[in-house]
């Protein structure tokens, strides 16, 4: 876990002109999630969202797949079904077993991190 996190940390000090030279105050949040996936929790089902270190993702049981990333402090993700990203900003201080709110235009998105 600790070479894990390691690598995380270093790939945002590290990581080209697109991303943020400093490490954002959710990174914390962002490693446990990548560590541990998420379920994104909606009225009627659960979508489950499985992070890799290499910055792609799988969710739904891998029915859909595509491509994650940080950028300042937020994670943006890409489905190769859409091609469209999406990005959103954690907050800080979450673990595994925590239950958040991410604000979003049409409907808040509560995300649980396994």
């Amino acid at each position: 876990m600790r070479a894990f996190s390691a690598l995380l940390v270093g790939s945002l000090l590290s990581a080209g002109p697109a991303l943020s030279q400093t490490v954002p105050a959710n990174a914390d949040t962002y490693r446990e999630v990548i560590a541990h996936g998420v379920v994104m929790v909606l009225p009627d089902f659960e979508i489950d969202v499985a992070f890799k270190a290499d910055g792609t993702f799988t969710a739904m049981k891998g029915q859909s797949t595509g491509k994650w990333r940080i950028e300042g402090d937020k994670l943006c993700s890409t489905p190769d079904e859409t091609l469209m990203e999406t990005c959103a900003a954690y907050p800080p201080g979450k673990k595994s077993g925590d239950t958040f709110v991410i604000p979003a235009p049409h409907q808040d998105l509560t995300v649980r991190i396994p």
